[in-house]
């Protein structure tokens, strides 16, 4: 069965080039109406210029699509709310929101000015929320909402040199994991792909032979899927050259140390059978953590 899109309406925010352009052009080609958005800025999010985001907006027209260009920064919520009226003025709905706008400010964290840090987590994190905010109601009120948040394996992973990219891209997760919770009465499906792509954003971290085979069109099938209206939700999947994997964030069986004396001598003692992989498992929510605790604790009474 095709994936189909027509009758959808779809926010792509950083969709100027990159993967986002490709993100905006893949959904448009199935039938979605496109609202390509994009700062304009450099890769480190100074400057702004809406020639990206007409340029894609312009393709998208030339193929038999419909799309409009907005040139909203992801950091500034009124902006944010009007990109929204806009696709509602337009269309009358929103139904799917790729959150893909990204910035880089790489340094390792000993020469790292806390300004870039914290601008990091503003157009990763605080822009995925505006954004996030914007759709929410509508979406709640329709009943229907897809949103994909763009993680990374620098959050999942850790990578030298991007403390700041990191910690925004890990906080991202976190942020899935609750809207995932909180929308699934209203079939408000929340997922999150971690790709890798050559792009203007990652063309100095890989050989010139391997940009040639991580091509942004490889991550597409994965958004896709991910923004259906049968999606899975609260799923991560990982993408790049062809491949797909998913990541889970999972808990260890783990062991009882009780409340002795000695209980952080009990710890260091059995740290690697608590680390012990074997029988762990995906909590639903939050709460399993402590019902898990909770009940190997009773059983010990």
């Amino acid at each position: 069965m095709s994936i189909d899109f027509t009758g959808r309406v779809a926010i792509v925010t950083g969709a100027g080039g990159g993967l986002g352009r490709e993100h905006a052009l893949a959904l448009a080609k199935r039938g979605a109406k496109v609202v390509v958005n994009d700062l304009g800025g450099a890769r480190d999010g100074s400057g702004a210029s809406s020639a990206a985001a007409l340029a894609v907006v312009e393709e998208i027209k030339a193929a038999g699509g419909e799309a409009i260009a907005n040139g909203a920064s992801v950091t500034d919520f009124a902006a944010v709310q009007e990109m929204v009226q806009q696709a509602m003025d337009t269309w009358g709905r929103v139904d799917i929101l790729i959150n893909n706008a990204g910035i880089l400010r790489d340094k390792s964290f000993a020469k790292m000015e806390l300004d870039d840090f914290k601008l990091v987590l503003d157009v990763h994190l605080m822009g995925a929320v505006n954004c996030c905010k914007a759709v929410w109601p509508i979406m709640t009120e329709q009943k229907y909402g897809r949103i994909m948040m763009t993680t990374s394996s620098s959050g999942l992973y850790g990578n030298f040199g991007q403390s700041n990219y990191g910690a925004a891209k890990m906080a991202l997760v976190g942020l899935m994991q609750t809207l995932s919770l909180e929308g699934a009465k209203f079939d408000i499906r929340v997922n999150s792909l971690a790709p890798t792509a050559a792009t203007r954003m990652t063309e100095s971290l890989f050989p010139e032979t391997m940009l040639q085979a991580l091509q942004p069109s490889d991550v597409v099938p994965a958004m896709l899927v991910l923004v259906a209206a049968d999606a899975p939700t609260r799923t991560i999947l990982c993408a790049g050259a062809g491949s797909i994997e998913a990541a889970h964030i999972t808990m260890t069986q783990g062991a009882w140390i009780g409340r002795g004396a000695d209980a952080p001598e009990q710890l260091a003692a059995q740290l690697a059978d608590i680390k012990n992989r074997e029988g762990e498992i995906v909590p639903e929510s939050g709460m399993a953590q402590g019902h898990h605790e909770l009940t190997r604790a009773m059983s010990k009474h």
